[in-house]
């Protein structure tokens, strides 16, 4: 199967569980600032992982806790507005990219303003 058709079918998997949760999953632990960033499908389509990134890390377990006990329900319900042969089993992971990202851009952001603060003693003295 082409690369592309797996992108494509990913892309929309990726639309429409976002949609589900937001919309049809009722769990308290679905709370705070998440995104669905990516999902991998495989080749075979049956599987599919799904990556979220949280923004708070102390609602990261349990939020992922909530999305695995819903991956059932919202399998079944993304079957309904995906057109496929087979809808893949979902296993929901936590992206740390996000996090790393932010993580690295303050380390780059602090080396600069002792670099400037460095600069600026050498430029006195």
């Amino acid at each position: 199967m082409p690369n592309f058709r797996l992108d494509r079918i990913a892309e929309e998997m990726r639309k429409g569980i976002d949609r589900i949760i937001r919309e049809d999953v009722d769990d308290p632990r679905l709370q705070g600032t998440f995104s669905i960033t990516r999902v991998d499908v495989a080749r075979d389509l049956r599987y599919a992982k799904v990556y979220v990134s949280v923004l708070e890390s102390d609602l990261k377990d349990g939020l992922l806790k909530a999305l695995k006990s819903a991956a059932g329900f919202i399998r079944h319900a993304l079957s309904s507005r995906i057109t496929i042969r087979y809808t893949p089993e979902l296993l929901f992971t936590a992206d740390d990219n996000i996090a790393y990202g932010i993580h690295i851009a303050k380390v780059l952001k602090d080396v600069q303003a002792q670099d400037q603060h460095k600069n600026g003693e050498d430029h006195e003295g």
